[in-house]
């Protein structure tokens, strides 16, 4: 059975700084990708960052300005999101997501795998 598990989230002033981990168990060999993404009631889910599980190589969402890093600890079979400088539009769930298709990580159909989210709250 595939879990997705994320933590880390909470409430944050502005300016601060969260990390977000997703630990991921029964997950296929053939995991391709992990992802971050997020999302505010009301809207469209929205990607954040991506990283391919093997090599490493991240992607990121424009918005973040160079503020998030993603990462990933493949003896722990998790991935993890250093998020800085948040702003109260970064407020949201936080999902994590795998794949095992390769290409096109923004989008959210892409994906196989999801996490039930951890809620990000930061306060102005």
């Amino acid at each position: 059975q595939v879990q997705l598990v994320e933590s880390g989230g909470g409430v944050v002033q502005a300016g601060g700084s969260l990390r977000l981990s997703c630990a991921a168990s029964g997950l296929p060999d053939l995991r391709y990708a992990m992802g971050w993404f997020r999302q505010d009631p009301g809207k469209e889910r929205e990607f954040v960052a991506a990283i391919t599980w093997s090599s490493g190589s991240t992607y990121y969402a424009d918005f973040m300005e160079g503020r998030f890093t993603i990462s990933r600890d493949n003896a722990k079979n998790t991935m993890y999101l250093q998020m800085n400088s948040l702003k109260p539009e970064d407020t949201a769930i936080y999902y994590c997501a795998a794949t095992t298709y390769a290409g096109a990580y923004h989008l959210a159909g892409r994906y196989d795998y999801w996490g039930q989210g951890t809620q990000v709250t930061v306060s102005s």
